[in-house]
């Protein structure tokens, strides 16, 4: 990719999205604090969370600390940081400060609730996001408060994920215009943008407000997950016709007295009676019986399962590993998992030698503690 970012460390959201820049090739360079350095630095195992990134260690509350991050800066192609609204500036590393250095660089901002508005300043978590935005309100079934979500699509796919498309947007930019811009990622934003279809179905009637109620909700019995003989969990969604009469046929059903596929006020009727067909038998046992079929059933796995299953094996996990690899697959420059630190700030004096600092300069920042 040839693209370097320096990443002001981070929880969650923010190291993904460099994550996914790494993945594809990019240099990243993350500043740790150097509170976070061991005193006794011991190499510790790859981690695939970390992987494809390169350490330092700066102390940002003094000046000296402030002014080797803007030099860093100024060989890089993308700063990237989640703090609160206000924070980076007054620490002396905002944009301002940081595009005065290098017009052309690619400042990226990941919060939770964006640069302004009532909430801006306000701390939240990747269900708060989730929630406010209504996606929330729309997942799990009526009889009981709805679902979470894991942190899937506030902090990685509305943050991280968002953060790492807009940093490529304005490298773009910057290849046309040569200016760089800031990308201002708000997660709340980025879990609304992903739920953008279902706002228009609200809006037009065709998305119910009432939970497991509408086609692709639970409400559907042929868009659902069913508790099996075993109490383990199949999931059906064989949306069209050809491949309901599929599902149908696999559970023996062909022929009988069922309602019609899209008989809405009828689905609770169809539902009970596909339940009581899939109770009959165990996952597995549903799962053969559907291999190889277009009934678009499958088996609801757990992690460890996950990593085995033949469709997972074969494209990820071809060696038996759970480390995800790069994604998606590209077929002139894939992407290539890079290693992961040894520890907190075990590459600040190669990358600052990189950056122009000498060696005497090193020295005297280490002396003064604005390194670590």
């Amino acid at each position: 990719m040839g693209v370097r970012v320096v990443e002001l460390a981070g929880l969650g959201a923010l190291p993904y999205g460099s994550l996914r820049l790494a993945d594809m090739g990019a240099e990243v360079i993350r500043v740790e604090r150097t509170t976070d350095v061991p005193d006794e630095p011991v190499a510790k195992s790859h981690s695939a969370w970390d992987r494809g990134r390169r350490s330092v260690a700066v102390d940002l509350k003094q000046v000296k600390g402030v002014e080797t991050i803007l030099r860093l800066v100024e060989t890089a192609d993308v700063f990237v940081e989640a703090f609160r609204p206000g924070v980076v500036e007054r620490l002396g590393v905002g944009p301002d400060d940081v595009m005065g250095r290098n017009p052309r660089i690619v400042y990226g901002r990941l919060t939770g609730w964006g640069q302004d508005g009532p909430l801006a300043q306000q701390a939240g978590h990747s269900l708060n996001y989730e929630a406010v935005t209504g996606v929330i309100h729309a997942i799990g079934r009526p009889e009981v408060p709805p679902s979470t979500a894991l942190q899937l699509l506030g902090d990685f796919a509305g943050g991280g994920l968002t953060l790492a498309y807009g940093v490529v947007c304005a490298l773009l930019e910057v290849q046309r215009t040569g200016r760089g811009q800031v990308v201002d990622t708000a997660m709340v934003d980025g879990v609304a943008s992903l739920a953008s279809v279902f706002y228009s179905m609200a809006a037009s009637g065709f998305h119910a407000p009432e939970r497991g109620s509408n086609l692709f909700d639970g409400g559907a019995p042929f868009y659902a997950v069913y508790e099996c003989a075993d109490g383990r969990a199949l999931s059906v969604a064989p949306i069209e016709p050809p491949f309901y009469a599929l599902l149908l046929d696999g559970l023996g059903l062909t022929g009988a007295a069922l309602p019609d596929q899209y008989d809405q006020p009828r689905w609770p009727e169809l539902r009970a009676r596909l339940a009581e067909v899939i109770r009959t038998k165990t996952r597995d046992e549903w799962t053969e019986v559907f291999a190889g079929t277009d009934a678009c059933v499958a088996p609801v796995l757990d992690f460890a399962e996950a990593v085995a299953h033949p469709q997972m094996a074969a494209r990820l996990f071809p060696d038996g590993g759970t480390e995800v690899p790069p994604v998606p697959r590209l077929s002139a420059t894939p992407g290539e998992p890079g290693e992961s630190p040894q520890w907190p700030g075990c590459d600040t004096d190669a990358v600052l030698g990189e950056a122009g600092f000498s060696a005497d300069e090193i020295a005297a920042l280490r002396e003064s503690a604005a390194i670590r």
